[in-house]
């Protein structure tokens, strides 16, 4: 079947990502929806409105050569460690955390933009470096100090659940890199060793907290336990193909906390059911399938570090998500992309597909990899 009516510019455009973008925003949109008791306003309608905004500045993003991308790593990475020390400096509190920047026309929150930011600046650097060195304390020590900065600067926030996104995205860069593998085991025994100490002498009460519910949820049930305890029962009583789109008790009756962003899945398990979560997954997996293909596929060693720093960085949201949701993991505040009510994550996964689009851009004017 011919498509010729369809219009040039609409045609080239990289359907293949937009698509599966669209549909999830589209499903959370019906969630937000939902959650608000069958409202558009306050999320629902500010959602979709977003992720109409954060698709053009994707795309423009995807327009952005090579070259340019390369010249704006390390000024754009000062420029985000500036922010973070305004942030200790003069930045608002919520939540017991201070983490925005009011702007006045918006609230920023820059340890978002840090995640694809460090990503950014680790494939430069890697880019630069000869790969002899790479295995070396060359390849080690500058990487470690532009990790360790804001990773230190976001932990302050406090705010652990983004301090480990931010280590998470640069160290899949180092390992792609080339540093040794017996460099990341030792670091990995060394966590081992030091996590009991840094458990009762670097954590907030509240972070500690999260730890012990998540090791038994069921010792506290209506305290510390509680948002994993409602949760679970939501996703459990989905069933298999949930109560019906605007039926779910636990989040219409206020049971289900936070039901409009970190357990917006839990909200749309139990009115869509198994097969709503399903098709979740199937969704993330497409995403992320084209993202590590874009990477395989990239011209040089600083366009594939990019690529694939940038999936791995929608794949740490994506998992440790569903993972705190279902009690797999400790609850922390990372949202549910396209699917959970929020501006600030929404933008940052947006400026990581934009860049993957662009790394797919600079490998079709350069043919593949072979």
């Amino acid at each position: 079947m011919r498509l010729a009516h369809i219009p040039d510019p609409v045609a080239r455009q990289p359907w293949s990502v937009i698509a599966p973008l669209l549909a999830l925003v589209l499903l959370g949109t019906a969630v937000l929806h939902s959650a608000a008791g069958g409202s558009w306003q306050p999320y629902a309608a500010s959602h979709l409105m977003r992720f109409g905004v954060f698709l053009i500045m994707a795309l423009v993003i995807s327009r952005i050569p090579q070259d340019f991308f390369a010249r704006i790593a390390y000024p754009a990475y000062a420029a985000v460690l500036v922010l973070l020390v305004l942030v200790e400096a003069l930045g608002a509190i919520g939540g017991g955390s201070q983490r925005w920047l009011n702007l006045g026309f918006m609230t920023l929150q820059p340890s978002e933009l840090m995640k694809p930011t460090i990503v950014l600046v680790l494939a430069a650097f890697y880019g630069n470096l000869p790969p002899g060195m790479t295995g070396s304390w060359r390849g080690l020590i500058p990487a470690m100090i532009l990790l360790g900065l804001p990773a230190v600067l976001v932990m302050l926030q406090p705010d652990l659940g983004t301090a480990l996104a931010i280590c998470f995205g640069g160290a899949v860069v180092m390992f792609l890199a080339g540093l040794p593998l017996s460099w990341f085991i030792g670091a990995g025994a060394a966590a081992a060793v030091v996590a009991p100490l840094a458990f009762f002498t670097l954590l907030h009460d509240y972070q500690r907290n999260r730890v012990l519910t998540f090791l038994d949820p069921e010792s506290d049930p209506l305290g510390t336990g509680y948002h994993i305890t409602q949760s679970k029962i939501a996703i459990g009583s989905g069933g298999v193909f949930g109560k019906g789109f605007g039926n779910g008790s636990q989040s219409h009756l206020d049971y289900l906390p936070e039901a409009h962003t970190d357990f917006v899945f839990a909200t749309m398990a139990e009115e869509w059911g198994m097969l709503g979560g399903i098709f979740v997954l199937l969704v993330y997996a497409q995403l992320l399938r084209w993202g590590l293909n874009v990477a395989r596929q990239a011209p040089n060693r600083f366009s594939q570090l990019l690529a694939a720093g940038l999936t791995a960085t929608v794949f740490f949201y994506a998992a440790i998500n569903l993972l705190m949701v279902m009690g797999l993991a400790p609850v922390v505040g990372i949202p549910l992309p396209f699917v959970s009510h929020g501006g600030s994550s929404m933008m940052t996964v947006m400026i990581c597909f934009g860049a993957i689009m662009a790394v797919q851009r600079w490998s079709r004017r350069s043919g593949p990899l072979t």
